[in-house]
């Protein structure tokens, strides 16, 4: 589901973009510029598969120590940042297609290969977005859905073809209004996780006790399942050798929602605040831009 969301929104604004400006350089007789354009996004995806090989061995070479937890802490925190500012962003510039047509002539004057910065750098932001969040999600639930990534890729290139070489006018404020509503889940789950990594990397380091205060510890893994217990809501691990309840964060629905919303089976109480805090902020952000008019998308 993260996968998809993710994938259909951020292809969804680089597909917007190239398309803005493909139609600009179309109707202004500048065909020349088409095939730059095309190569600065296939130069752009290249670029950030490239950034996410970097991030994934990075990650791997940490191994599973403290300093591994202190990273994916850090880069949950920059991650949900991220999210929050596409919040901000989306509904400021990628409507804006007189800016972006006003950079594309300006580009195109500039020198011949103007345009092909310009679109380089726009759909690299997107592709970095994109691995930034994706493997964000995969720290977080250590699941990765191809299905819903290729899905999501595939009905954004949809939408941007039928807009842009078929004329369909398709009314995308729904669209952006809804998947920027999952962005503010997503961005409250990482700030969430990012601080419940911080606490592996206090107590690894044993700066603080295992045995801290939560709000709620549920759903612990058995060792053994007993007659009170129901079989058909567990699962066995091999490689814990114990039985998982299906609404642990880690059994079978437990993380879909902890990757969906930062759902957690035993929190502190600074992971749960700041889940709260990043919560409301994030929604407060996104009935400011959607629910008044003139900020949504036509």
């Amino acid at each position: 589901m993260n996968e998809f969301i993710i994938t259909f929104r951020e292809c969804l604004e680089a597909t917007l973009i190239v398309g803005i400006v493909y139609t600009f350089l179309s109707k202004t007789n500048m065909h020349a510029q088409i095939k730059h354009l095309w190569s600065a996004a296939i130069s752009a995806i290249i670029a950030s598969i490239g950034v996410a090989i970097l991030i994934i061995n990075l990650n791997n070479s940490l191994g599973n120590n403290a300093m591994a937890k202190l990273f994916e802490a850090i880069f949950m925190y920059i991650t949900a940042g991220l999210l929050l500012y596409v919040v901000f962003w989306l509904s400021k510039s990628i409507s804006d297609k007189k800016k972006l047509e006003k950079l594309a002539s300006d580009a195109s004057k500039s020198s011949k290969w103007g345009i092909f910065l310009l679109i380089f750098f726009a759909i690299l932001r997107e592709g970095f977005e994109t691995v930034m969040f994706l493997i964000g999600g995969f720290m977080q639930t250590g699941t990765f859905s191809y299905i819903g990534f290729i899905l999501g890729a595939v009905l954004a290139c949809l939408i941007g073809y039928l807009i842009f070489r078929q004329g369909k006018n398709i009314n995308l404020k729904p669209f952006f209004a809804a998947t920027t509503f999952c962005l503010v889940l997503f961005a409250a789950g990482m700030n969430a996780y990012g601080t419940h990594e911080i606490e592996s990397f206090l107590t690894k380091q044993e700066y603080i006790d295992k045995d801290i205060q939560r709000p709620w510890n549920i759903l612990e893994p058995k060792a053994e399942l007993t007659k009170n217990n129901t079989s058909f809501l567990y699962s066995y691990d091999e490689s814990k050798k114990k039985y998982i309840h299906i609404l642990h964060d880690k059994g079978t629905i437990g993380v879909f929602l902890k990757g969906f919303f930062g759902y957690n089976s035993n929190p502190n109480w600074i992971e749960l605040f700041v889940w709260i805090g990043t919560l409301l902020f994030g929604l407060n952000m996104w009935s400011r831009f959607y629910r008044k008019e003139g900020k949504l998308l036509s």
